[in-house]
């Protein structure tokens, strides 16, 4: 197949020069290659390379010479598919035939006249497809762009005047307000004639009061005056019979011809791509993304160094930053907080998606972040959405595709705050706040100012999921798409504006919290140093560098909680349990780890004795559950330390521990035997594993041979099947000379960690050397298999 000149073989696997990606075996490589990113890559780059065979590319134009002209001249060749005119100069144009026959037939005539100029023409030039890597903020960058902020960040007498000194750097300046509102005026003069009565409406970081020196332009086409525009324009001419071309159009617009009305909401974009690519100068890098949440148009200014986005049908979005414009009104502390957050974020990678795509928190998240922690400040210094709809007159009263956005227009309208804490303080509380918050259990709701419950969208996740199934088209709002961290849209409340993170981003930005917290209680922080050493922001900012980042390795896998994926049956039961829900789950999990081992992979188990694996009563759970979300968080901390470089096994913060909430019992200090008899508290389960067949190599040909559908069905996902697969290996393959033990540890991370269970590995008996690849097998196989236990487990129940 044409992938095979792609795929180039290394000692360590292969490399696929197409994508730019190593893939360890085999199976790895197949999966890439029937993957998403490789298909299109090689899609693109089919197309690239027809048009470059099917164009010819032309010169010696003048910028009078319209693309009409170009088309009738060359239609002599042969039918032309597409004309690429110069916009800025107007001195070359690229024409692309619909057969190379007519590239041929262009190429051989001797001179080409048109309107007396002489054209010269050649082969359009062939460029080998590359793809370019997205630019990623590496540590040495970031730690230049801090070297150049560092000598006046010292000098500055304290972290408040620090913070502003930060807002003024990156805030846009009023140059950049202009030019921006420029280009805007020239664009709604474009699309005014393409569109009539048609509106260009800015929002997002340009006009939101939070913008930076190279933040996008978001751009709103408001189209509804021009469907109003185009249905009277219609009725008018059908009655009165004027304004009619020959082939009846109305000729009131340049493209009045096209329906608003009808025209799917693709079409119209494409529309909007294609007037940019002709009618507006320096524009250029045109390309709709039809595959995002909200479809949009991408650009890029050249003049001005500036990626632009239109979207349609995005009313929300600009309500969104009106609001933003009324917090950072009424309340002057909120930008400094913001921008020093945001290049916080920045600087630690934790922020900052490239072409707005990817697993990390994004600017409006990060913003909407602070606003809730300032909402639950004592006191407030922001108030709840909730309290700003009552706090507007009937006249700003707003519900936009059915969802409230009401709030006043004006921050006067606004009673000012109680909380008089400085800049400094606030910074710190804000590391602290989410250090210590529950993401596991919790949806953020900036609209009420408090953490939801997420057992409450548990079971109507999967209620709104039937009744669409059932009946779509009444059914216009569902439930958010929940994950490690959940944070609710202010209005468009069935939208997770931080559904985007994956685990590892939020554990990175939880853990920063925790870093930045003990950071801030130290001296370093709130005093300016008399030595001239760094100090205050300073030390915050450093990024990490790669020996920092790097892992010492753990022998480990994590099952997480993923609410969304649950079955329905597990999802009630869940919710039914309540606060105790970590605690159940985690008996899930538990039980069908040990079920995976002993009748899946035929493991002799020996479990521990006086861990709890069946089932308890309500009463049990509820007094498990208080004990775990106690004192788990602070036991199991040692996991999330031992994962990340710390081989003694110390706490993170490495700071005083505050007593547990709701607990008259103490932490232990390090090394002490923790008084786990007093509180009752069930011994977490470990089991002793022996294997004496080696069950987990060769699996996939043992799974093709015994069933013909294998390769529509992924490994781990039918019990049975891998349960004979293990059988047949067993029956065919020669035992270990001495059998594999090892020791698995299970436990748990829940309260102020996104919810998971760990399980850790130690080989006790290894004599054929097998533990390695034993683990590697795991790595995928258990989390799949877990999952699949859980859904049969709660079906047959």
């Amino acid at each position: 197949m044409e992938a095979d000149g792609d795929i180039k073989t290394t000692p360590k696997g292969f490399h696929c020069t197409l994508c730019n990606v190593n893939l360890p075996n085999e199976p790895s490589l197949d999966q890439h290659v029937k993957g998403r990113k490789h298909k299109t890559l090689s899609t693109v780059r089919a197309t690239r390379k027809a048009q470059e065979e099917h164009s010819v590319f032309v010169s010696g134009i003048k910028p009078e010479i319209s693309e009409t002209d170009v088309v009738e001249y060359f239609q002599q060749f042969g039918e032309v598919s597409d004309v690429i005119m110069d916009k800025d100069k107007g001195v070359y144009a690229i024409v692309q035939f619909s057969e190379t026959d007519s590239v041929q037939a262009t190429l051989s005539r001797v001179e080409h006249l048109m309107k007396g100029l002489k054209l010269r023409i050649k082969s359009r030039e062939k460029k080998e497809f590359k793809l370019i890597p997205k630019k990623k903020n590496d540590f040495q960058n970031l730690q230049q762009a801090l070297d150049r902020l560092k000598p006046q960040l010292c000098q500055l007498a304290s972290v408040d005047a620090q913070m502003h000194f930060i807002l003024e750097r990156f805030q846009l300046g009023e140059n950049e307000k202009k030019a921006r509102g420029l280009l805007v005026q020239l664009l709604q003069e474009v699309f005014v004639e393409f569109f009539p009565e048609s509106q260009i409406l800015q929002f997002g970081s340009s006009v939101n009061t939070f913008g930076i020196h190279s933040c996008d332009l978001d751009l709103f086409l408001d189209l509804e005056n021009t469907k109003v525009f185009q249905a009277r324009a219609k009725s008018t001419t059908e009655q009165a019979g004027e304004g009619m071309s020959d082939d009846g159009r109305s000729e009131d617009s340049i493209l009045s011809d096209i329906d608003i009305s009808t025209a799917s909401p693709a079409e119209v974009l494409e529309l909007v791509a294609a007037i940019l690519r002709r009618c507006v100068p320096s524009v250029h890098k045109v390309h709709v993304v039809s595959s995002a949440r909200l479809p949009v148009v991408k650009f890029h200014h050249r003049e001005l160094n500036l990626q632009g986005d239109i979207t349609l049908n995005n009313r929300l979005a600009v309500r969104n930053t009106r609001f933003l414009q009324l917090c950072s009104g009424m309340e002057e502390r909120l930008r400094p907080l913001v921008y020093t957050i945001r290049y916080w974020a920045r600087q630690k990678q934790l922020a900052g998606n490239p072409s707005g795509a990817g697993p990390l928190l994004n600017n409006y998240a990060l913003t909407l972040l602070i606003i809730f922690f300032l909402q639950n400040c004592e006191p407030p210094v922001l108030p709840t959405v909730d309290q700003l709809k009552h706090m507007a007159c009937e006249e700003e009263e707003c519900v936009i595709e059915g969802w409230n956005c009401t709030f006043p227009s004006q921050p006067i309208a606004v009673p000012p705050s109680k909380n008089k804490q400085d800049l400094c303080t606030l910074l710190a509380g804000f590391f602290s706040f989410y250090a210590k918050f529950d993401f596991a259990s919790s949806v953020i709701s900036v609209r009420e100012g408090r953490a939801l419950p997420i057992t409450d969208f548990l079971v109507h996740n999967k209620e709104e999921q039937a009744m669409e199934e059932e009946e779509p088209t009444k059914r216009p709002h569902q439930g958010p798409k929940l994950g490690p961290l959940n944070l609710l849209d202010p209005f468009e409340l069935s939208h997770n504006v931080a559904g985007n993170l994956n685990e590892r981003s939020h554990r990175s930005f939880q853990r920063e919290c925790q870093d930045a917290e003990k950071y801030c209680r130290s001296l370093q922080y709130q005093r300016k140093s008399t030595k001239g050493k760094s100090w205050g922001l300073v030390r915050l900012f450093t990024p990490h560098g790669e020996a920092a980042q790097t892992k010492t390795e753990q022998l480990s896998i994590s099952i997480p909680f993923k609410s969304a994926s649950l079955p329905e049956g597990l999802r009630n039961q869940l919710h039914m349990a309540g606060d105790g829900f970590r605690w159940l789950w985690f008996q899930k999990v538990c039980s069908a780890v040990e079920g995976v081992f002993q009748n899946v992979l035929r493991c002799h188990l020996t479990p521990s004795t006086d861990a709890v694996f069946g089932e308890v009563s309500a009463e049990g759970m509820a007094t498990a559950s208080a004990s775990l979300n106690t004192s788990l968080n602070d036991s199991f901390d040692s996991v999330e330390s031992q994962i990340e470089a710390s081989p003694q096994g110390t706490a993170v913060l490495g700071a005083k521990r505050p007593l547990s909430s709701g607990s008259d019992a103490s932490v232990s200090p390090q090394g002490k035997k923790p008084r786990l008899a007093k509180r009752g508290k069930p011994e977490l389960p470990h089991w002793i594993c022996a294997l004496k067949h080696v069950v987990w190599a060769g699996r996939r040909k043992v799974r093709r041979e015994l069933s013909k559908d294998a390769d529509t069905r992924p490994e781990g996902s039918c019990v049975d099947l891998e349960s004979q697969v293990t059988a047949h290996i067993i029956e065919k393959e020669p035992e270990l000379k001495e059998p594999l033990e090892v020791k698995v540890q299970a436990q748990m991370v829940g309260g102020t960690e996104s919810t998971k269970a760990v399980l850790l590995f130690e080989p006790t008996s290894d004599q054929a050397g097998v533990f390695q690849d034993f683990f590697h097998f795991l790595e995928a196989f258990l989390p799949k298999m877990v999952e699949t236990l859980l859904e049969k487990d709660v079906g047959s129940a």
